[in-house]
């Protein structure tokens, strides 16, 4: 089709020419109209040609007018369907109010007056005015327009003032002006009609959520790392695999042990914000899985081709119809899966004490678990004077490390109690509990042992905290590092077992709580075929489990015989990795040899390239020869003499029935395959020195 600017290129001159004769005409007093004519007296050829393309033009003007109008109007559906679908982590359950402009009933007036004056201008050959208008015309409709998105106004205004331009030179005043205002009133109705649909937030109201897909082939109920491991192994074993992860965090996947390791050694004032931080080899790395671009959109999932990981943030599942297939979530949202696996992991605990203080305690109190509580208490740690750990685990002990390096700097006073004797007392033999408590306190923390709280108060904007023993503890903040209750809400809607000993629930070696439901992480509640029915908190169990469950929902059918590591640091000098059962109720042996510059976690990461250590022996298996003997008597404790060296680096044999069923390696990284395999064989030992020499403690 002909656009105006190529008919008014042809018709230009001819116009101009008809103009000049028209004024001529008029200036004439009495004379007869002339005919619009250049040619010679009869000739009506060239009259009949621009009647013709006049006509073209205008024919011309209405279809592109009418397919404009159609086409807006596709983008007006178009448009709705976007703002729709916009993704928004913490909307509002109230829909978005959409405002239907108009155009004022004075635009149409103003475009005709603003018709008439151009078309006077126009006779007096006043056309370089032309600007204004076409300014002015523009003006009015980028009134109606400003949100519209749309890169064709300019062409339909140009094509709309050339058309206007056009009748005025070349008709008379009356039918000029009739067939200008026909073409504006068509350009304003087309903006009218094209996009003045605006998104308007009514006050109070928030943009729409993200739409939820109502069905997963796969879904994943926890957004922590077992949820990611499964991810994983299902989309390795089926490409295609459309996975969704419904989290209540508002985080991405991400590892949980730099909250307490890493993180707090990190000389970034920023590192808060970037979650990135320098592992003990001193290479840098983000806290997160994967970045952002890992994942589609949960409302591409049922849609994009080869299928993908999407995660739902900020979403808690509710209630489990095991029946039906779905899940609810808290704002009634149904889902609907094929296979689900719940990888809910677990909350912490709180002391009851601290829960029956009041609100004032409890906005003081800090339960260490999530991206947003270690961003809360490095704020603390920065601003109040003391803060006080109550609890001498693994994580307990970690963050007292942690805190009391700061408080070099700071002045920040760290305290740490607990009802044991010495740090990481329910794990560790007497001795090296003793040792390892020492080593805290040469970090900066002030430790109170054999302390249990018997009350806590709110005083003087300070919180106090009675012991039984009549010592009393005035701090600023409290941090409860007393332990993890898995997360088991489901089980009453699912109508799933919970063992009564260990929590969690109870799967069966494939993991499997039901047919087509998998559990995994620290939620499980698996058998063990060495050690029994167990429930294990740890990193490297979440990965494997995670894994194992990732591919049983994809049909390998496959038992769970791994024995899960963990690991701990008191800092980048001191640190050692588990197995097994590591109870210090159970009888140990304790082989020690002098450590070297070496035997640190900091050396370990930058032999292995990462820092956290299960990424790097999962899959390993140990191939040197366990000693193995006949039955004997059980292996005498560590002599009296042990109990004043300096216990540099070892490993901790842990004993049940005269067979070894947990190990520590102290300060001795990397050998966790040969760990394995001992309690694998599960096998009686008459030497354990012999069999300590496997993991090469003596070599320099």
């Amino acid at each position: 089709m002909l656009t105006c600017k190529t008919v008014w290129r042809k018709l230009a001159p001819l116009a101009r020419a008809s103009s000049t004769v028209c004024r001529q005409n008029v200036g004439r007093a009495g004379s007869p109209v002339a005919h619009m004519s250049t040619g010679p007296a009869g000739g009506g050829g060239d009259n009949r040609l621009y009647v013709l393309l006049v006509g073209a033009a205008c024919l011309g003007g209405g279809v592109y007018a009418y397919q404009t109008v159609k086409g807006d109007k596709q983008r007006y559906q178009e448009r709705l369907s976007e703002i729709a679908s916009r993704p928004n982590k913490a909307a509002a359950e109230q829909p978005d109010t959409f405002i239907q402009l108009e155009a004022p009933a004075f635009v149409f007036p103003c475009l005709c007056v603003f018709d008439f004056v151009w078309w006077i201008m126009l006779k007096f050959n006043l056309s370089h005015i032309l600007i204004c208008r076409s300014r002015s015309l523009l003006f009015l409709s980028g009134v109606f327009v400003q949100d519209l998105g749309t890169d064709q106004l300019p062409d339909i205004a140009d094509h709309t003032l050339t058309l206007s331009l056009l009748c005025s030179c070349s008709l008379p005043l009356s039918f000029s002006f009739f067939l200008s205002f026909l073409f504006l009133h068509s350009f304003s109705l087309t903006l009218a009609c094209s996009g003045c649909l605006i998104e308007t937030p009514a006050a109070g109201t928030a943009p729409s959520p993200a739409k939820i897909p109502s069905h997963a082939p796969y879904l994943l109920i926890g957004g922590g790392t077992a949820s990611f491991a499964a991810a994983r192994s299902i989309r390795a074993r089926d490409p295609g695999a459309r996975v969704l992860i419904v989290t209540e965090e508002s985080d991405l996947p991400y590892m949980r042990p730099p909250l307490s390791k890493e993180l707090w050694f990190s000389d970034d004032p920023s590192v808060t914000d970037t979650l990135r931080f320098k592992q003990w080899n001193g290479k840098e790395r983000s806290i997160y899985f994967q970045p952002p671009s890992f994942y589609i959109s949960p409302e591409d999932l049922n849609s994009i081709e080869n299928g993908g990981v999407a995660v739902l943030t900020g979403k808690k599942v509710m209630h489990m119809d095991v029946r039906g297939n779905k899940v609810q979530l808290e704002d009634s949202t149904e889902i609907s899966y094929d296979k689900c696996l719940i990888a809910t992991g677990g909350v912490p605990r709180n002391l009851q004490v601290i829960e029956r203080a009041g609100e004032e305690v409890m906005k003081k109190t800090t339960l260490f678990r999530k991206i947003d509580d270690f961003k809360a208490l490095d704020k603390v740690s920065r601003n109040l004077k003391s803060i006080t750990i109550i609890g001498g685990g693994f994580l307990g002990s970690e963050l007292a490390c942690a805190l009391g390096r700061r408080s070099a700097d700071s002045g920040l006073e760290v305290i740490q109690m607990f009802p044991e004797k010495g740090n990481m007392g329910k794990v560790l033999p007497e001795y090296l509990s003793n040792w390892t408590t020492e080593k805290v306190k040469r970090e900066g923390v002030k430790i109170l042992s054999e302390a249990l709280v018997k009350n806590v108060t709110h005083k003087d904007d300070k919180v106090e905290i009675q012991l039984k023993d009549g010592r009393v503890v005035k701090t600023d903040h409290i941090v409860a590092a007393v332990g993890l209750e898995p997360n088991v809400d489901l089980a009453k809607s699912a109508g799933l077992e919970v063992d009564s000993d260990f929590g969690g629930y109870r799967v069966n070696a494939e993991l499997q709580a039901r047919s087509n439901i998998w559990v995994a992480g620290d939620a499980a509640c698996f058998y063990d075929i060495r050690l029994g029915r167990r429930r294990v908190e740890h990193h490297d169990h979440a990965v494997v489990s995670g894994r194992l469950a990732g591919e049983n929902m994809t049909g390998a059918s496959k038992p769970y015989w791994h024995q899960s590591m963990f690991w701990s640091d008191l800092g980048p000098d001191v640190g050692y990795e588990a197995i097994g059962i590591v109870d210090s109720s159970l009888p140990t042996v304790g082989v020690f040899a002098k450590a070297t510059a070496k035997d640190t976690p900091k050396a370990a990461t930058e032999k292995s390239g990462t820092g956290i250590r299960s990424e790097s022996e999962t899959e390993a298996v140990a191939t040197s020869p366990v000693a193995t003997s006949p039955a004997a008597s059980p292996t005498p404790a560590p002599p009296a003499q042990q109990q004043k060296e300096d216990y540099g680096k070892g490993v901790i044999f842990y004993l049940r029935d005269k067979v070894v069923v947990g190990i520590i390696l102290w300060n001795v990284f990397n050998r966790m395959p040969i760990a394995r395999k001992i309690i694998k064989d599960g096998e009686e030992h008459a030497d354990l020195n012999e069999v300590a020499k496997l993991f090469n403690i003596h070599d320099d």
